[in-house]
């Protein structure tokens, strides 16, 4: 393989999106993304390069793939320990709450968005409401810090921040209003999006809602 660093990406993916939120804080900018089509053919490379899940984002450095979005940013983390900032917490605590918060933002949240282009029927008003709370449980860990890593934009902020370009859709298909239910949390979401590899990294909320839509018209075909 001619580049040392390799991303296996696609547009979409927020889990895509974190680690390329990953490498820009970083300053590592000597990668060359490869794009997939994975509502289409995925590359062999990707299959050969990730055969357990078959899934993006996979990270391929000197030829070795890394695969997993969150085990992607501590490997970054770690290969690149030398580069400012430190992603995860120094503190021991402090970065077990922080993997803690990650691990339930994977099993809860994105279950819930997945549904807008899988269910056939209108989502429940009690799960609509399972969702916002979920969210003011988020809400509740940031507190009035600025960003969930304290002052400084960090580990746990990579990782929730691109499931904000989803919000909207799911404003429009459910009648939520996140803003009003979660204030404090798209104030987070507003000071995130001021950064350059934020800007750099997130897919537009608009082009995420038309893909939705184009989801819908796959997965929902009788």
């Amino acid at each position: 393989m001619s580049h040392e660093l390799v991303l296996l990406d696609y547009w979409a993916s927020p889990y895509v999106a974190r680690v390329k939120l990953a490498l820009e804080e970083k300053g590592i900018t000597n990668y060359v993304c490869q794009h997939e089509d994975l509502l289409n053919d995925k590359s062999s490379l990707l299959l050969k390069m990730n055969p357990a899940q078959k899934k993006v984002p996979v990270l391929i450095h000197n030829g070795k793939p890394v695969c997993d979005s969150l085990v992607i940013l501590e490997y970054i983390d770690e290969v690149w320990k030398h580069k400012s900032p430190t992603l995860l917490p120094t503190d021991p605590y402090q970065r077990a709450l922080a993997r803690f918060w990650a691990d339930y933002n994977e099993k809860t949240l994105f279950n819930f968005i997945r549904k807008l282009w899988r269910q056939k029927e209108e989502i429940e008003q009690e799960e609509k409401m399972d969702f916002i709370n979920c969210l003011k449980l988020l809400e509740g860990e940031l507190g009035e810090k600025p960003y969930f890593g304290g002052d400084t934009f960090g580990y746990l902020d990579m990782v929730l921040i691109p499931g904000y370009s989803w919000f909207y859709s799911y404003e429009t298909f459910t009648g939520l209003s996140i803003v009003a239910e979660c204030p404090k949390l798209i104030a987070w979401a507003k000071r995130c999006e001021e950064r350059d590899s934020v800007i750099k990294s997130l897919p537009n909320e608009l082009e995420i809602y038309n893909y939705v839509l184009e989801l819908q018209k796959i997965f929902l075909r009788d």
